[in-house]
């Protein structure tokens, strides 16, 4: 159906939930014992404990949440934020979705910030779509999610939001030994150790993930492993961390086909058996936090990435491989000065310098039309480095008076690009030779820099009607760089882009509060983009579209009685283009983004049979999206229901079992459409199960 405005909030950008570097918490304890509530966590600053300003709302996925759900994978948990609508891919791919349509395109990713720790886990310049696999979610202690622009804190990238894995301090003893085993081979091993010495503690957080797959010739295995040492001096705290991931995955393609997921043995199929991906990633970091005798406080964070992954483009023609890497330093800082109990100001200064690489190369020739063979040669594709410099010194003045918790603040981010080409320069194959048809498909301009400035203002208030209950709103401005693969892999006749920041304005207003028994957070927004990378018609990167998001957002949990609860989170929201594009001979002005269901809800019913057995019975609603941007086509949405249960057999042993699709429902978990393939789909999992055990030490 067509979505309807909700209201008319034009380029004035609001938003409580982004738009603070602190925090101050409700008062009443009942919102801190929710699975799924908005709370204050240190996603909202980097100084732990700060409780003297505003700050983001935060919604957080807790332990118990996340030790019940026992994911395969991390867009699972991502359901219980209302407005996130994450597509699972295969394997431990995803496609991400944030008050936003799910996000596709080769600069994509940057419009949502994945972290670990507060740490973005790629370079801005240098995202990936899938790069939360290679945060340790399946052992962290609590996911936490920022809606809307978070420019002012976490810098480019951030526009719809920020999804951070917080992993648990294991320097403070304790241990945990936990098996999983599940249907299509599913089957892990976990691990947690630490010891805790007073002033410094060391502890350890693995997992070894195993799954075979329910489609033909696919299967993942990965490996994730946290270690973490803490040193307390008399004002002083040096933690330090270290993560190391590696990910080994046989990938499985899209089927084709109007509604072929509904045909189990087409859903099982794999078009691609080809396809695979193997990434690793480690990131060191030591943060130092400084308390001085006024509760002014400082935190420094220094960190080493070195990435690497390859993987088969078998969704391109010739199914190129592409090999990339980065390794990069960085420091995080933020410093908050305490003037009086009412008002108090963080300063801070982020920096960063990224190598990055990319090569995408074609082994054998192209299989296809005499257009296709001609023009994606055999050979290299690209060849290029680039290094990435990025300074950004930002603010917030934070005042509480009275009933009123008001923020001021803002970011100025400097990003510069130094490129180098190491292949021929144009549409050329690798021996310099010409393609015929007008030229080759893949175009490399030539070494040069780019450079990027952007000021990302915010401001935030809050109103306390009681103790209980807030009245929130704010306005920020989001931006993010373009990254690099959207100025240097181009296509065609195009030479050279000249591409602008993606800028976002968001308004927003809510109130959020606590009841006897539960919590709620209600929100509406309005958020519009300019500057818009898309590729057009004649494959030239291009920015000038222009996209509005709005919706409203509702977050509550409730204790029905003692042993009965309800979790709900929810969102009802319109995404549409807002520039004139022609999309084969339709101007898509005004028309849904493709992959944008305006509908999405979670609900989970949770049953203490007795103190010992809890039960859980959630449902997932997906409404109708259409899948391309003329909307001519259109995936009909899907409901899931999933069961789960607990019991503790001791204190020191858990048992879980869980039904996934418990009704046994033919799904898609992401439908698409093209003008090549027509159709296609990652068909969802039928009905599957998983048992656990945990056992603390």
């Amino acid at each position: 159906m067509t979505f309807k405005p909700l209201f008319s909030l034009s380029y004035i950008t609001l938003s409580l939930t982004t738009l603070s570097l602190t925090a101050v918490p409700l008062t009443v304890s009942a919102a801190e014992n929710s699975d799924n509530i908005e709370r204050i966590e240190t996603t909202s600053s980097r100084i732990a404990g700060n409780e003297n300003n505003v700050g983001y709302i935060v919604s957080s996925i807790t332990e118990d949440t996340l030790d019940l759900l026992s994911f395969q994978h991390i867009q699972e948990s991502l359901n219980y934020i209302a407005g996130a609508g994450v597509q699972r891919g295969n394997g431990q791919e995803y496609l991400p979705a944030l008050r936003s349509p799910v996000l596709t395109g080769a600069g994509a990713c940057g419009g949502i910030l994945a972290a670990e720790d507060g740490i973005p886990l790629r370079a801005a310049g240098f995202c990936n779509i899938n790069e939360l696999f290679e945060a340790h979610g399946e052992m962290a202690q609590h996911i936490d999610v920022i809606k809307g622009p978070a420019s002012a804190l976490y810098g480019s990238n951030a526009i719809h939001g920020v999804i951070n894995v917080v992993t648990p301090d294991t320097t403070r003893g304790g241990g945990v030994v936990g098996f999983d085993y599940g249907s299509y081979g599913f089957h892990r091993v976990k691990l947690r150790q630490g010891k805790d010495f007073g002033d410094s503690g060391i502890g350890i957080n693995a997992s070894i993930t195993r799954d075979t797959g329910y489609r033909n010739d696919e299967g993942v295995d990965q490996e994730k492993v946290n270690i973490r040492h803490r040193a307390d001096f008399n004002n002083v705290s040096i933690t330090s961390g270290v993560t190391y991931t590696n990910l080994d995955q046989e990938t499985a393609g899209y089927i084709t086909g109007f509604e072929s997921y509904k045909d189990k043995q087409v859903a099982q199929s794999n078009p691609n058996p080809e396809a695979f991906r193997k990434a690793r990633s480690l990131r060191i970091w030591s943060k130092v936090d400084w308390l001085f005798d006024n509760n002014s406080a400082l935190s420094i964070t220094p960190y080493v990435r070195d990435q690497s992954m390859d993987f088969r483009m078998h969704f391109l023609p010739g199914k190129p491989l592409e090999q990339n890497a980065q390794e990069g330093v960085g420091v995080l800082t933020q410093y908050n000065y305490i003037m009086s109990p009412s008002l108090n100001i963080d300063v801070g200064l982020d920096a960063e310098y990224t190598q990055g690489e990319l090569i995408q190369s074609q082994d054998s020739e192209t299989v296809g039309s005499a257009f296709l063979v001609e023009t994606v040669p055999q050979g290299k594709h690209y060849d290029y480095n680039v290094d990435a410099t990025l300074l950004a010194p930002f603010f917030a003045v934070n005042l509480q008076q009275g009933a009123w918790d008001i923020s001021i603040g803002g970011r100025f981010e400097s990003m510069r690009y130094d490129y180098t080409n190491n292949m021929n320069v144009g549409r050329l194959t690798e021996d310099g030779s010409e393609c015929g048809f007008g030229g080759c498909r893949y175009s490399r301009p030539e070494s040069g820099k780019n450079d990027f400035d952007n000021f990302s203002p915010k401001l935030s208030m809050q109103y306390a009607l009681s103790d209980t209950t807030r009245f929130y709103g704010g306005i920020a401005k989001g931006y993010r760089a373009p990254q690099a693969t959207e100025l240097y892999r181009l296509q065609r006749a195009q030479q050279v882009t000249d591409l602008d920041a993606v800028d976002a304005t968001n308004i927003e207003v809510g109130i959020r509060g606590e009841l006897a028994d539960g919590s709620y957070v209600l929100s509406l927004y309005s958020l519009e983009k300019d500057n818009v990378i898309y590729r057009d018609s004649d494959f030239f990167n291009v920015s000038n579209g222009e996209t509005w998001h709005r919706g409203v957002e509702l977050t509550f949990n409730y204790a029905i009685n003692s042993r009965l609860r309800i979790d709900f989170a929810g969102s009802y929201s319109a995404h549409t283009y807002e520039h004139d594009q022609l999309s084969g001979e339709v101007n898509i002005k005004g028309n849904d983004m493709d992959t944008a269901p305006d509908w999405l809800t979670n609900t989970r019913l949770q049953y203490s049979l007795t103190d010992a057995i809890e039960t859980q019975l959630e449902w997932q609603h997906v409404a109708s999206y259409f899948t391309d941007p003329e909307n001519a086509n259109e995936y009909e949405g899907h409901n899931l229901f999933h069961a789960r249960a607990s019991y503790a057999v001791s204190d020191n042993m858990t048992l879980y079992a869980r039904i996934n699709n418990l009704l046994d429902e033919t799904y898609a978990e992401r439908a698409d459409f093209t003008s090549f393939t027509g159709a296609r789909y990652f068909p969802g999992r039928p009905r599957n199960f998983m048992l656990s055990a945990t056992f603390t030490m």
